[in-house]
């Protein structure tokens, strides 16, 4: 039998690539597998390692090749730097846990759920009726369907309690996606140069879209258990600030879910401050061992901005979300939104309205509990089992990620590389933190594909922690 390590097949195919002409399709990776006597993993380790060296490109579906190469003239662009000036802001670079994984990898970095968590037919049925409507040839209102924009207040409403006016259809702003809404309600309530209160840590869409308006982010520590009401009153005391940006149910990456005492409070200190709080109810479908409970319900006084997308919950190609304010906050919102995108496809508004309101939306979502929590539960015990080291300060009772720490020492850009060269996809809780990370972090996701994997992942992730 051959040596069967990653690197004695990356040395042999590379004496093959040496010997092949450029576009030349290497062996199938069951005819690797034979000839080396190596797992399907280590071949494709190997592929990768040539891959990452420009040697060769695969082609999903079709196979693996030698990659051609073309001699090209340098190009010289360095006349944009004087042309473009300095940015006025740091964009941080593209996130890790939007890179595209691999059919043969674990992938546990990604935020969004795997496809059979979807409602396909429903999704696929939608959209073949919105392409024979008008919606497919008509130029929808700015705002928003007016019966998407219905539903979206009836679902707030229906969370409202007695003697709180619940927010009217009109409230309501459709919008392609809720990063647009995200930099929009901050270029809005915020402005350019002007402080800005965060949960640390917190969704990175909310900190890129922080710094791609130029907006002074100040972080608010948050654990487990949400926010100190405290510290937030001292910061908007020092700062000046008039906005705090949260997500209040299943916050992402920690899972949090603020108790009912914590809304009042939080809600007492922006009402004293005349200040908003832009909520983001990202996870408003994922609950499973509690209900979601919006702040906006609590609030008619135009306190709470509130933002809700259907993206993650019914199709990542399905780029419709809503903001919901009231008062010259939800003029000035559609005025921007507006300026920035004119309106939201019509096509994909009908489609998502004819989603939610089918009824097996609602026991899709009830399937959806159960599959989640024993993914979720599945997760947790192989951590418990395989990566004794790290720490899961609370079990999330929604959402779809746990936040693991790992001891102070551990060097985490290493362990990423490492556990991707072993075909498991992690991401650094780095990028969670709008300032320094306060320790060492994995956010893992529970709902990407192949759950059945997850103790070979976390073995993997133990393994190089140990090392």
């Amino acid at each position: 039998m051959f040596n069967d390590s990653s690197t004695r097949i990356a040395a042999g195919l590379r004496e093959w690539i040496a010997a092949a002409a450029p576009g030349a399709r290497l062996p199938s990776t069951r005819s690797l597998v034979a000839e080396y006597g190596a797992s399907p993993v280590t071949v494709q380790k190997a592929l990768r390692a040539l891959a990452s060296e420009g040697l060769v490109e695969a082609r999903p579906g079709v196979g693996t090749f030698v990659r051609a190469v073309r001699a090209a003239r340098p190009s010289d662009y360095g006349w944009q730097t004087a042309a473009l000036g300095s940015p006025p802001a740091r964009i941080p670079r593209q996130p890790a846990a939007l890179r595209p994984a691999a059919n043969d990898v674990i992938a546990l970095h990604s935020g969004y759920p795997d496809r059979e968590l979807l409602p396909e037919r429903l999704v696929r049925a939608a959209f073949t009726r919105a392409a024979r409507g008008d919606a497919a040839l008509s130029r929808p209102p700015t705002a928003g369907l007016p019966e998407l924009q219905s539903w979206f207040a009836a679902e707030l409403g229906e969370a409202t309690p007695a003697g709180i006016t619940p927010p009217a259809p009109s409230d309501v702003i459709v919008l392609p996606g809720s990063q647009t809404g995200l930099c929009s309600v901050f270029r809005v309530l915020v402005g350019t140069g002007r402080p800005l209160l965060m949960e640390s840590p917190t969704f990175w869409g909310a900190i890129i879209a922080a710094a791609r308006e130029g907006v002074e982010v100040v972080p608010i520590p948050s654990g487990p258990g949400g926010p100190d009401p405290d510290a937030l009153a001292r910061a908007f005391e020092q700062t000046g600030a008039r906005a705090f940006y949260a997500q209040p149910n299943f916050a992402n990456p920690t899972g949090a879910q603020w108790t009912d005492a914590l809304t009042g409070r939080v809600l007492d200190v922006v009402r004293e401050h005349g200040a908003f709080l832009i909520e983001d109810d990202w996870a408003h479908e994922f609950g499973i061992d509690a209900q979601v409970a919006p702040v906006a319900a609590r609030d008619d006084g135009g306190h709470v901005v509130y933002l809700r997308s259907l993206t993650k919950s019914v199709s990542p190609s399905v780029r419709v979300a809503a903001v919901i304010a009231r008062g010259p906050a939800r003029e000035r919102i559609l005025a921007d939104a507006q300026a920035e995108s004119m309106y939201v496809s019509g096509t994909l508004q009908a489609a998502a309205l004819d989603i939610v309101t089918q009824p097996a939306w609602r026991t899709h979502l009830r399937g959806l509990r159960h599959q989640l929590a024993s993914r979720r539960d599945l997760l947790v015990r192989s951590l418990a089992e395989h990566v004794p080291a790290s720490h899961l300060e609370a079990v999330p009772q929604g959402g779809l990620n746990l936040w693991v720490r790992l001891p102070d020492d551990t060097d985490l850009p290493r362990l990423v590389r490492a556990c991707e060269d072993d075909g498991v996809l992690v991401v650094s809780g780095d990028e969670w933190f709008p300032a320094e990370p306060t320790g060492a972090y994995l956010r893992l996701n529970y709902s990407g594909p192949g759950p059945s994997a997850f103790p070979r992942a976390a073995g993997v992730i133990g393994r190089h922690l140990e090392h």
